[in-house]
């Protein structure tokens, strides 16, 4: 289905505060006509200071901020902010900086308190799990009748039917759910179904699932621990009973003394927690195996338990400490981070569909889509007759904020699919207006944040900015400074005497072959070549010797490198390793020269001068160009204020 997209200012203007905040937010300034208000300074005042180390008086901010919101108008100006690259990265921000807010706050809250809630218990589940498809969910309801109905065993049923080999051979026994662990539709089943009781069959994602409660009893919380384990996983019946031993044996050294976590280094078969003295950290009820997690859980802090067997082999378990449940506030953000991956989310974004789309009068007009379908009728489909009259037809099939939506407006958004008959058309047609109603609702609910949510709005509008601000400094500053080469040469023999040297280097190309023979043959071919434009000399090289040659431009002081060193400057040849590949090489053009000849024999230092330059000459073009009026009144109250604070 395609996306109906709404095509909206805000993508491309600026965000502005509606008339109502605007009264009790008055302007500071205005820049080329547009007003500036308090808040806006404030706020970019405020976070700066927060990310700098030395925070800057209001007064040196002030100058600061006059310079942006020029370099923004003049990005303005040239249209930045309708290029199809910016509406589509601003779009995209923007978007997902809204979505927090487009969510039902009682239906999300709703959601994160049933999270919580499942934190307050620990429940232990037996699950008998079918494939997915419609055999599985007509074999998982089928079993579950007989189960109900007394002529099956639970259990029987789970060894015998269940998908799940972890847990069919124990009857179906899984142990603990642990929240955010799970699939919410299961962990759900788990906590809403009463104990001693079977859930209805529940789809997981992963199958289908008759869930039994055994327990459920208060949360036991977390606890620390650590082992030591002695592998049985592959080992034969007789291998078996000499880790049974030498557990057994090591049991003996801890209960007369011996350092714990210092034997389950040496001992220790999992190398995981081995190497941390056998520290498995934090963990909660079901996030080990049954017979793990049980003996954990039962022991008090600082108690060893004595050997036990899992599947993975024979264990010793030291309980370190234990803690309860979590505060909400602690575990929210996981909360979210879970509603976010399972889609419990967009029940609270759907919510706030409903609502927002009864606010802006978002409705299907049920005449016109009658209307529709008769045309359809009475064309047999959707053909190039129906389609010409379609197109032409006034009578809305929806509504939206006054607006009237008809038929020609959503046609081009209808799927693409070989049945044109009446009905698929109409059910398409149904959804094609549900989504395109969808849409607007919740664009224009994003437009409509800037004037409920001044956080939002000034995030929105900072980064806005911030990207037209970045695309013409860059047009204007860095990338000309980059690409302008005959400018930054002339800015170089301006300033010549500023990157003077101390002591002379060696100018050069370095060329790098695997052998002397084909070293002779590209120095002699590089002398053929105009070796004033690096960029080509080097391309020129590489098409002629592909692979097997390496071309540097260097330029150094004697004691910077050892190679030029001794191509410059007559120090021995340096050692090469014999595995090298570029072994041999040579200067071509090398000579020693006392000072710099060219922009590119300083160009970092160059470069970023040039900039400099660019910047000044630029902003003074801005400050003739753009009118800037300070209310000086409001600037004076604002450093009243700052120098009241910081007293």
């Amino acid at each position: 289905m395609k996306k109906y997209i709404f095509a909206t200012a805000l993508a491309i203007s600026a965000v502005t505060l509606p008339a109502a905040a605007k009264n009790s937010d008055p302007v500071l300034m205005t820049v080329d006509g547009r007003d500036i208000h308090v808040s806006e300074f404030e706020y970019l005042y405020n976070k700066n200071n927060t990310q700098q180390l030395q925070q800057q008086s209001i007064d040196e901010y002030l100058r600061l901020f006059i310079n942006y919101k020029l370099k923004v108008a003049d990005a303005e100006a040239e249209g930045l902010q309708n290029s199809d690259a910016f509406v589509e990265e601003f779009t995209k921000y923007r978007n997902e900086l809204a979505t927090p807010y487009l969510r039902d706050k009682e239906v999300e809250e709703a959601l994160i308190n049933e999270a919580y809630a499942h934190r307050q218990f620990d429940v232990n589940v037996s699950h008998i799990m079918l494939p997915l498809g419609p055999e599985g969910k007509a074999q998982a309801d089928s079993i579950r009748a007989e189960i109900e109905a007394g002529r099956l065993a639970y259990e029987d049923a789970a060894r015998k039917f269940s998908v799940d080999r972890g847990s069919k051979g124990r009857g179906g026994l899984m142990g603990f759910v642990t929240p955010d662990r799970y699939p919410w539709a299961f962990e759900k089943a788990a906590y809403d179904t009463p104990e001693g009781q079977l859930s209805e069959v529940v789809n997981s994602g992963m199958g289908y699932h008759i869930i039994r409660v055994e327990s459920r009893t208060p949360a036991s919380g977390d606890v620390n621990a650590s082992h030591i384990l002695r592998s049985t996983r592959g080992k034969s019946d007789a291998e078996k009973v000499q880790q049974k031993a030498l557990i057994d044996s090591i049991y003996t050294l801890v209960k007369n003394g011996a350092d714990f976590a210092r034997l389950a280094e040496e001992y220790s078969e999992d190398p995981g927690s081995a190497k941390n003295g056998g520290s498995l950290g934090w963990f909660s009820r079901g996030m080990m195996v049954a017979e793990f997690d049980s003996t954990a859980f039962a022991l008090a802090d600082g108690e060893i338990s004595a050997p036990f067997a899992t599947a993975f082999g024979y264990h010793i378990i030291k309980r370190i400490d234990h803690k309860g449940i979590p505060a909400l506030s602690d575990v929210r953000k996981s909360i979210t981070n879970a509603m976010s991956r399972d889609g419990r989310e967009q029940q609270a974004t759907d919510a706030f569909i409903a609502k927002a789309s009864e606010k802006y009068g978002a409705r299907a007009d049920v005449k016109g889509l009658a209307l529709v379908e008769s045309v359809l009728t009475e064309c047999g489909g959707l053909d190039s007759v129906a389609v010409a009259r379609l197109a032409s037809e006034k009578t809305p099939i929806a509504h939206f904020n006054g607006e009237k939506i008809s038929v020609a407006d959503v046609l081009g958004f209808l799927p693409a699919t070989e049945n044109t008959d009446t009905e698929t058309v109409m059910a398409n047609l149904h959804n094609t207006v549900e989504n395109v109603l969808k849409d607007r609702t919740m664009e224009q609910a994003r437009a409509d944040l800037a004037a409920t949510e001044p956080a939002y709005r000034n995030l929105i509008n900072e980064y806005r900015e911030g990207i037209l601000l970045y695309d013409i400094s860059n047009r204007n500053v860095w990338d000309r400074a980059a690409k302008d080469t005959e400018g930054l040469e002339a800015f170089f023999k301006a300033n010549a005497a500023k990157y003077a040297w101390d002591a002379p280097k060696f100018k050069s190309y370095v060329v790098f072959t695997p052998s002397d023979s084909l070293l002779d043959e590209a120095v002699k071919y590089a002398a053929t070549l105009d070796t004033s434009k690096p960029a080509e000399f080097t391309q020129e090289m590489r098409k002629k010797f592909g692979r097997d040659i390496k071309v540097e431009r260097v330029i150094a002081a004697k004691g910077e490198n050892p190679i030029t060193d001794f191509l410059g400057f007559g120090a021995a040849r340096p050692e090469q390793n014999a595995s090298g590949r570029w072994s041999s090489y040579a200067a071509v053009n090398g000579r020693v020269i006392l000072a710099p000849e060219e922009a590119a024999d300083v160009r970092g230092a160059a470069v970023t001068d040039y900039q400099a330059k660019l910047e000044k000459d630029w902003l003074e073009k801005l400050h003739k160009t753009y009118k800037v009026k300070v209310n000086e009144k409001e600037f004076k109250k604002l450093k009243k204020a700052e120098e009241k604070k910081n007293k």
